[in-house]
């Protein structure tokens, strides 16, 4: 029995079915994205989106669908669906009766007597994409069509019919090839049966309609080129594969090669192993250089932020692999030494590093050896914040950094309006100067145990150090409610109820004495907590926004102010037992038990970016959020562990 399963009822109802996407992702960096009737309802959907260095290393949407008709006793029934405006056409959803995934996404078709599926597999380490078609019954031989539909343009982008394309086709072993512009690698088409006919058939089909960007207020329309027709015959039991590449591949091995790797994929038994399934597909070695994919399928590769918050969960919870871990570190290191050390728009994102080796040496990496490779990183980065080093964030008189650039957002929340940021937050942010105050203590605690003994670095940092601590109190705690403000700036504190103040807490040297911590979470506990993760603002704030629906500037609005964030998770619930014990562990299962269900949603298999802060908790944003994963992967283990010493 598959772990994912939908029933026929469910499939053939397109408000249901095309709200519900697939996801298939590859460590060359492409993609495979579509809903699970195979009809695109996002600019991002495709069958094989690739990633191209030549062009500053953005994805490019090569081979956008492949319809797929049957013809039997003289009669054609095409199983592919297309929206134009509000009408779609062919209406090939009204045959699935069956969609899985086990281990690869297949839908299955029934016309009449006859019985046919098909698989699709994106190959982990090539620019490939495979599918199976096979008339798993038939009463009579059947003939099978195959019309792919070409974009060949930036994934964020839209095509229209144009001049400049070129729409001829060149022959390759068991199939064609196209290059429609410039400077593109080639498109191979290929089938492994070598009976199989080409058609030119050269064809523009316009005003396709891409239902989700029109609901958000965007462009939604673009023309695709569909050169051809492939045709072939197959009886019952028969099958062939199909490759859409970038390079030529070996008609007589599709098969094979479809079969070796479908036979190599594990099988999903339960949460945790598709939990794991999903942190592979978000770690890329585009060129042989380990990545963290911030989320699929429109997010970037190698973010410092999402990279540092995801990495231990992603390498070590997932995949339980300190060496891939230190080396998406070290290729971070290597390609953000500017924002690391010299500016960024992202101030905590640095310090953000002390909590990464923290929890990789929790993890049980040796201390010793994590500070004499990471150390002179750490030390970097706290130097870059002295006074008169970066123009975007200051340190005070106080040791408290300062951070602002008006209209700029310097922090996580960063949603823009028009240019303007919504929660621009200037001033002394919390989690900024908690990061700060750990990352400080962190280097003098490892420098004293393993630096070396000439260093003078602790007796330059401890006076420092004990000067944050005391005005992080003094300027943090609200004397009147003994509340935590969530930014500080020229009007005084701002006391919006925001989850910031959790990493105030949950730093492993937190600036706050201890008595506070439960004062904190019973904040978040009342005002913030949902059943889908953390709230981003209060609900009784007048700015909440509850639903994140609607176009672009209402989504904007509640991007971070009322969506949850189900990374926010990782240090809630790790404070939570620190605070209320073992007795913490049954409202711990509740917290992700409805991510659990939510699998049949949005991302079919795939953990959200994002929810509504209004229940029912709906799921948005990126279908498959590195950040989310990799808490959830964090977040078992830590149930798992308390459950064991509880025993």
């Amino acid at each position: 029995m598959a772990f994912l399963k939908f029933n026929k009822n469910e499939l053939v109802n397109l408000a249901y079915s095309l709200k519900r996407e697939i996801i298939c992702a590859g460590k060359t960096g492409a993609y495979s994205n579509t809903s699970i009737v195979g009809c695109n309802t996002r600019r991002y959907h495709g069958l094989l989106a690739v990633t191209l260095d030549r062009f500053g290393g953005d994805r490019y949407m090569l081979l956008s669908d492949l319809d797929v008709s049957l013809i039997v006793r003289g009669k054609q029934f095409n199983l592919g669906i297309h929206c134009y405006g509000d009408i779609y056409e062919p209406r090939g959803h009204k045959y699935v009766v069956d969609f899985a995934e086990d281990p690869v996404p297949n839908i299955t078709y029934k016309v009449g007597d006859v019985l046919f599926r098909k698989s699709l597999i994106l190959v982990p380490d090539k620019d490939q994409v495979l599918i199976k078609l096979e008339l798993l019954s038939s009463p009579v031989p059947a003939t099978v069509l195959l019309k792919p539909y070409l974009a060949f343009r930036n994934t964020n982008d839209l095509t229209s019919q144009n001049n400049e394309a070129n729409t001829s086709y060149q022959e390759v072993p068991g199939g064609v090839s196209f290059r429609m512009y410039p400077n593109f690698p080639d498109l191979n088409l290929q089938l492994s049966d070598s009976k199989a006919e080409w058609k030119y058939i050269p064809c523009w089909n316009n005003r396709i309609t891409y239902s989700d960007e029109y609901r958000r207020g965007f462009d939604c329309t673009e023309d695709l080129f569909t050169p051809g027709v492939f045709s072939l015959k197959l009886s019952a039991g028969d099958s062939v594969v199909f490759s859409g590449a970038t390079f030529e591949a070996n008609p007589s091995q599709l098969k094979r090669q479809f079969n070796t790797i479908n036979n190599k994929l594990p099988l999903v038994s339960g949460y945790r192993d598709q939990l794991v399934r999903c942190a592979d597909w978000l770690i890329t070695r585009h060129n042989g250089v380990a990545m963290v994919n911030a989320g699929l399928s429109w997010l970037k590769t190698g973010l410092l932020r999402e990279t540092l918050i995801a990495l231990p969960g992603l390498t070590l919870h997932g995949a339980k692999r300190p060496a891939l871990f230190e080396e998406i570190l070290d290729n971070l290191i290597a390609a953000e030494q500017e924002r690391l050390t010299v500016r960024t728009t992202q101030v905590e994102s640095p310090l953000y590093m002390a909590v990464t080796l923290q929890q990789y040496i929790d993890w049980g990496a040796d201390p010793a050896k994590v500070w004499k490779k990471y150390g002179p990183t750490i030390k970097m980065i706290l130097d870059s914040y002295l006074p008169g080093r970066r123009k975007e964030v200051a340190m005070h008189p106080n040791g408290l950094l300062w951070a602002q650039v008006d209209g700029v957002a310097l922090t996580w929340m960063n949603a823009y309006i028009n240019g303007r940021a919504v929660t621009e937050r200037p001033g002394y942010q919390i989690e900024t100067n908690a990061f700060w105050y750990n990352a400080i203590c962190f280097a003098i605690d490892m420098e004293k145990r393993f630096g070396a003994k000439s260093s003078s670095f602790a007796s330059k940092w401890e006076p420092l150090a004990a000067q944050v601590k005391n005005s992080f109190r003094e300027v943090f705690i609200d004397p009147a409610s003994g509340r935590l403000a969530d930014y500080v700036d020229g009007y005084g504190r701002n006391m919006d109820t925001r989850p910031n103040q959790l990493y105030a807490i949950w730093v492993k040297y937190s600036p706050l004495e201890e008595e506070m911590f439960p004062e904190v979470l019973r904040v978040i506990d009342n005002e913030l907590v949902t059943s889908r993760g953390i709230r981003t603002l209060s609900p009784r704030d007048v700015k909440y926004k509850g639903v994140y629906e609607g176009s672009q500037v209402e989504r904007d609005l509640a991007y971070h102010q009322g969506c949850t964030r189900p990374f926010l998770l990782e240090p809630y619930i790790e404070m939570s037992f620190h605070v209320k014990g073992p007795s913490f562990t049954k409202r711990a299962e509740w917290l992700i038990e409805g991510f659990w269900a939510d699998l049949s949603k949005h991302g079919v298999g795939a953990f959200s970016e994002l929810y509504d802060g209004d229940p029912p908790h709906e799921p948005h944003g990126t279908i498959s959020s590195a950040l989310s994963t990799a808490a959830l992967l964090a977040v078992t283990d830590m149930i798992d562990k308390h459950k064991e010493e509880n025993l």
